[in-house]
């Protein structure tokens, strides 16, 4: 457990970790999830860095070698809110108070990340897709979803009134070949 989360109440028994794994990675120009960052893949490192701070782990929207799948909600290609929604399906089956979401391409996640947002609902204000989210929630995610309105995760959060956290030292977000060549060369 996070040291800074048991401090506060939070205990990584009650929170289910997801790694937002369903895009198509249109502008990396290859499966950026699979691509390799000093050494590892992009989704190994967000899954390894989820996996420390909860009591379980999937990935949503693909399949990964040795951890739980789950497909998007209510469908495929809604975006990233679709992931959270099957995250919060799953928690809310499962009896997880909340979950903890970080997209695949997340490079350098804080290791006391559930402590950085909490108390929940939180996400990250520079990365939304990065929050930790009340397992309740899922009904506002899938109204959202099967509204009109824009898909979008700081939607979701402003109904469900979640607070946006700067964090002191923000991950990279490697949405194309030029960012992972960037960090590779010259860190975050």
């Amino acid at each position: 457990m996070s040291c800074c989360a048991g401090l506060l109440g939070i205990n990584r028994s009650a929170v289910l970790g997801a790694v937002i794994a369903g895009g198509k990675s249109t502008r990396f120009g290859s499966d950026k999830a699979l691509a390799r960052l000093r050494g590892r893949t992009l989704i190994d490192q967000v899954a390894e860095t989820l996996a420390t701070q909860t009591a379980d782990l999937v990935v949503v929207g693909r399949e990964h070698a040795g951890l739980r799948h789950l497909s998007d909600q209510p469908r495929p290609d809604l975006g990233p809110l679709g992931g959270i929604a099957a995250a919060l399906i799953e928690a809310n089956a499962r009896g997880y108070a909340a979950v903890l979401t970080a997209p695949c391409d997340a490079y350098d996640l804080p290791a006391d990340l559930l402590g950085q947002l909490f108390p929940y609902p939180a996400y990250v204000a520079s990365l939304p897709v990065i929050g930790l989210w009340p397992a309740w929630a899922a009904d506002h995610a899938l109204a959202l979803l099967a509204s009109d309105e824009v898909h979008s995760i700081k939607g979701f959060a402003q109904r469900i009134s979640a607070r946006a956290v700067q964090l002191p030292r923000e991950p990279a977000n490697i949405n194309t070949a030029a960012d992972l060549e960037r960090v590779e060369r010259h860190g975050l």
